[in-house]
């Protein structure tokens, strides 16, 4: 039975997901994915490419994922979730792609600035 190991990253967040053919077990960081994942929106949105390609069910998959917040790790578990599932069958990018699971976001944190309060915010302005 083979193995497919695919990485998804979201923010600072980097999801390893082994995906292979079974039952549909889900273990994230060894736990379960609704034990990991109390919200439904979060459970939505790593099983997300599964429903896509009606796929939900056929798979164990075993997921290592570090760094980040919750939404971060489930995005990033999410789009490893459908590198993998393309790499199984190329029929799975024409479903994919359009919903925009296959494109890595880029948005990150923007940085503090020198001289001021945050990245945007400036300091109280003081006449005298």
């Amino acid at each position: 039975m083979a193995v497919t190991h695919k990485i998804g990253r979201r923010k600072t967040s980097v999801a390893r997901v082994y995906l292979s053919e079974g039952k549909g077990e889900f273990t994230i960081n060894g736990k379960d994915y609704k034990v990991y994942f109390p919200t439904e929106v979060l459970q939505y949105k790593i099983t997300q490419p599964f429903l896509l390609t009606e796929t939900l069910g056929q798979y164990d998959i075993k997921v290592n994922v570090f760094g980040g917040g919750v939404t971060g790790q489930a995005e990033a578990i999410r789009l490893a979730v459908s590198r993998a599932l393309v790499s199984i069958s190329e029929e799975n990018k024409a479903v994919l792609k359009p919903e925009g699971l296959l494109t890595r976001d880029p948005r990150m944190v923007e940085r503090k600035k020198f001289g001021q309060k945050k990245a945007r915010k400036r300091f109280q302005f003081s006449k005298r």
